[in-house]
């Protein structure tokens, strides 16, 4: 009875992606429950959520730029770890509610991941954010595990493999063999710096202020690591810098190459450090295995044949890069016992 009981209640359990850019949630079975924006709108000057505390994700996302003089939409994480505790609790409650849809009589246990490169203390936070949110139980995980798990990486075999992970805060990079990390890379080089560099180029080169919503635009429009197929263009509208009235230009793919080649190359750097503190023994597998890149910094056209060209190993972009991660999570809760050596909870923290 025991037995079925516990059965019953782990179908509840939950996969989380807790991104700076998007959080992700899935179920046991590996569905996809939430994907939306970690943003959260407040009243300016507390830290209550509009909409009766329903102002995050997708409906937050959409009043980033454009909010009254009294709601602020915010990003409660910076670089992959929590910046602001009390509205990440929040964010999280909401998620987890929307996740269950009122259907669960236990509160889940929870397998979150986190960049590799945070402190103790940055993990604690993270735990007891969801504990506060509801949680039950709360597993922590590296994200690079999480993303080779969630490709189907022999991580438990000897052979050796890589995975690169872009996401809108940190870039993790890992080589990983006998079931574990043989090389570890976390730098605070990713989407959001690409998206800053744009805003950067167009204001310096353009005399046009553009806001993040149309960076993003315009990197996932017209932007490209390297070039691919026909030059595109696109019309952004903006603030003039002079007069500050609006206005529109005209972009090209080769402005956004040009505005995004300095963050580019710290993500290569970061590629290639990992590379350097593998044991060469690897070298061979990873010859023939190659690179397997995931987040959604993936999605950026010609980054495949950009850390190919870098690195001179294979590279291929996963086919669902965006759900890498979660994926990953989903499978560390099939079997808890199993991948226990790659997680961490409150007690492994104190």
């Amino acid at each position: 009875m025991f037995t079925w009981l516990q059965s019953r209640f782990s179908r509840n359990d939950l996969g989380i992606d807790l991104g700076t850019a998007n959080t992700l949630v899935t179920s046991l079975d590996g569905d996809t429950l939430i994907s939306e924006p970690s943003v959260v709108a407040v009243y300016k000057g507390t830290n209550e959520v509009i909409l009766g505390g329903n102002g995050v994700g997708d409906e937050a996302y959409r009043m980033l730029g454009r909010t009254p003089t009294n709601i602020e939409a915010v990003r409660p994480l910076k670089g992959g770890v929590i910046a602001d505790f009390e509205i990440t609790e929040k964010m999280l409650r909401y998620f987890l509610r929307k996740a269950q849809d009122g259907k669960s009589l236990m509160n889940p246990r929870v397998v979150i991941s986190v960049p590799s490169g945070i402190t103790t203390v940055e993990r604690r936070a993270v735990i007891n954010s969801a504990e506060r949110a509801g949680a039950r139980k709360v597993y922590l995980v590296d994200e690079p595990m999480a993303a080779a798990l969630g490709v189907g990486m022999p991580v438990t075999k000897a052979q050796g493999s890589m995975i690169v992970d872009i996401g809108g805060g940190t870039t993790e990079v890992a080589v990983l063999a006998l079931s574990g990390p043989v090389a570890v890379k976390s730098v605070k080089v990713a989407g959001d710096n690409l998206d800053d560099a744009i805003i950067d180029y167009v204001r310096k080169n353009h005399n046009l202020q553009i806001g993040p919503q149309m960076a993003e635009t315009l990197k996932k429009t017209i932007g490209s690591a390297a070039p691919v197929g026909e030059e595109k263009t696109l019309e952004v509208a903006g603030r003039d810098t002079l007069n500050l009235m609006p206005r529109k230009a005209v972009m090209n793919s080769e402005d956004i190459r040009s505005a995004i080649e300095p963050a580019l190359k710290g993500i290569m750097r970061a590629v290639l450090d990992c590379l350097e503190l593998a044991p060469p023994e690897i070298g061979a597998d990873l010859l023939e295995q190659g690179i397997v890149v995931v987040g959604g910094g993936a999605l950026l056209p010609g980054l495949d044949s950009y850390i190919s060209q870098g690195t001179g190993l294979p590279c291929t972009i996963d086919d669902e890069p965006l759900t890498a991660v979660v994926r990953g999570t989903a499978k560390f809760l099939e079997d808890l016992d199993l991948y226990a050596p790659f997680l961490s909870e409150g007690e492994d923290l104190q």
